[in-house]
């Protein structure tokens, strides 16, 4: 199982992590805390020294009720971050987390590697000819809805199964393009409660019939600091043992916010299963 980044050929049969930068205000953990080049820039140092093999910049809040961002914002936003990253790191392969294709398509021409979609192409008809046309791999994620509504849509008969038809129909429109690299995130959190987060864990393996890599998303989120009663500052502990069951559950890539944390846990997979 390889994705091609760049002309890199990254093997996803090891475990890999990409390290979340947001840039933007409001994001559910982070925030607000990496608005100048400095504080960006060491993030970026720290989360590739302690083993992240993808950064991924997001320059829209995607938490359940954020507010909306309008496409000229998002730009300005991300545009000059992935400027900044690869004219002190180029060699970084960047994933970027947006739904819309005209901020993939710029940030693509500025050196990113890849395109993270919570939509899977469903909110701009345009994103999946975009990916298409770059030749780059695409992370598509299911989820229904919009980030200010999709938490009144967790309305399923059977989760995995509704999941399964979802990313036939969306991988069948991705192969008809010709894209060839395609990740698969099941969404924790993303039109989903907290039980059923935790249901989508315990059945997380079945994903793997997609013939797909997995990438999974559980860093400090709700599933986690709601249950432990707590706050996402304090979720580390929980996220790292839920990301030693998505690593057993078949998960390729661990999307996180901790990146030593997780490659840690990586190392005791591996030794695990040696």
């Amino acid at each position: 199982m390889t994705i091609n980044c760049k002309g890199n050929i990254i093997s996803l049969e090891q475990p890999r992590i990409m390290g979340i930068l947001n840039v933007t205000p409001d994001s559910f953990f982070d925030g607000g805390k990496y608005q100048d080049q400095h504080s960006i820039l060491n993030q970026v140092e720290k989360m590739l020294t302690d083993g992240a093999t993808f950064i991924d910049v997001g320059a829209y809040s995607t938490r359940p009720g954020a507010a909306e961002v309008d496409e000229v914002t998002e730009m300005q936003r991300i545009v000059p971050i992935i400027d900044l990253i690869l004219h002190k790191f180029p060699d970084t392969l960047i994933s970027v987390d947006t739904f819309r294709s005209t901020i993939a398509k710029t940030c693509i021409d500025h050196g990113a590697a890849m395109i993270n979609d919570i939509s899977a192409g469903m909110q701009d008809n345009n994103m999946l000819k975009t990916v298409a046309r770059l030749n780059i791999p695409y992370i598509m994620m299911h989820m229904r809805g919009t980030p200010q509504n999709m938490q009144q849509q967790t309305d399923y008969r059977d989760l995995l199964k509704e999941m399964l038809v979802f990313f036939s129909e969306r991988l069948g429109v991705a192969k008809s393009l010709g894209i060839k690299d395609v990740i698969i995130d099941p969404g924790f959190g993303f039109a989903k409660n907290r039980l059923q987060n935790f249901d989508l864990l315990k059945q997380m393996e079945l994903l793997q019939m997609t013939d797909r890599p997995i990438l999974a998303g559980i860093s400090r989120k709700s599933m986690i600091y709601k249950t432990l009663q707590t706050q996402p500052d304090n979720a580390l502990n929980g996220t790292t043992a839920l990301h030693m069951v998505c690593l057993q559950k078949g998960a390729n890539i661990l999307r996180v916010h901790d990146v030593r944390e997780a490659w840690e846990c990586i190392k005791l997979y591996e030794q695990l299963n040696a």
